[in-house]
């Protein structure tokens, strides 16, 4: 029995998931969540053999939550099933440790073989969406882009030091280096391009 987790912050979306997997006779959903970091917990509790995860959820996204699992040496394989179709995130979502990238309106009968394959130590990832990651090269660091993601919140650079630790003055060189690698010519404008390309 493959043991599956599932991480969604859209209850529809989540009871979706897990009753296609539940129809699956080698599948079983042990727990699921509507966070990264409850998530998180129930990976350490349950140590299943497959996570599902969204991207954009509370307290966690999806890549920081595979990118975590990875750091801790879980065995648990992260496949993240999300609406970016972005050549971004997959770039990202491979560097923090996934095994699989599906999209949401991919055919539901992907999504338990994609778990099958992910189970076996292999990968399941949209064939044009792999094409297209390594096409053009993310520019921004990770810092930059914690500062950008808040900055594109509506943010201020006192509430984004204060949220990160840092101080003002290091928010905004942060902020301007993101802007000058970006071509854009304000934060707002910034965040928007690097949302578009996945980066954020």
């Amino acid at each position: 029995m493959i043991r599956v987790i599932i991480a969604e912050d859209q209850g529809l979306v989540l009871g979706a998931l897990a009753a296609l997997l539940e129809l699956e006779g080698d599948i079983e959903v042990v727990a699921q969540a509507k966070d990264g970091k409850s998530a998180l917990e129930e990976v350490k509790a349950h140590q299943p053999d497959v996570l599902l995860t969204d991207i954009e959820m509370p307290h966690m996204t999806g890549l920081e939550l595979a990118a975590e699992v990875k750091r801790l040496g879980l065995k648990t394989r992260v496949v993240i099933v999300t609406t970016f179709g972005r050549a971004g995130y997959l770039r990202r979502a491979l560097e923090a440790g996934a095994s699989g990238y599906l999209l949401k309106d991919a055919p539901s009968s992907e999504l338990a073989e994609a778990v099958r394959r992910v189970h076996l130590g292999g990968r399941a990832i949209d064939p044009n969406l792999a094409a297209q990651a390594w096409s053009e090269e993310d520019p921004l660091t990770d810092r930059e882009r914690k500062v950008l993601r808040l900055a594109g919140e509506g943010r201020t650079s006192a509430e984004i030091a204060a949220e990160l630790g840092l101080s003002e003055g290091t928010v905004r060189n942060y902020l301007s280096e993101a802007i000058s690698k970006l071509g854009a010519h304000n934060r707002v404008e910034a965040a928007r391009i690097a949302r578009e390309k996945g980066w954020l």
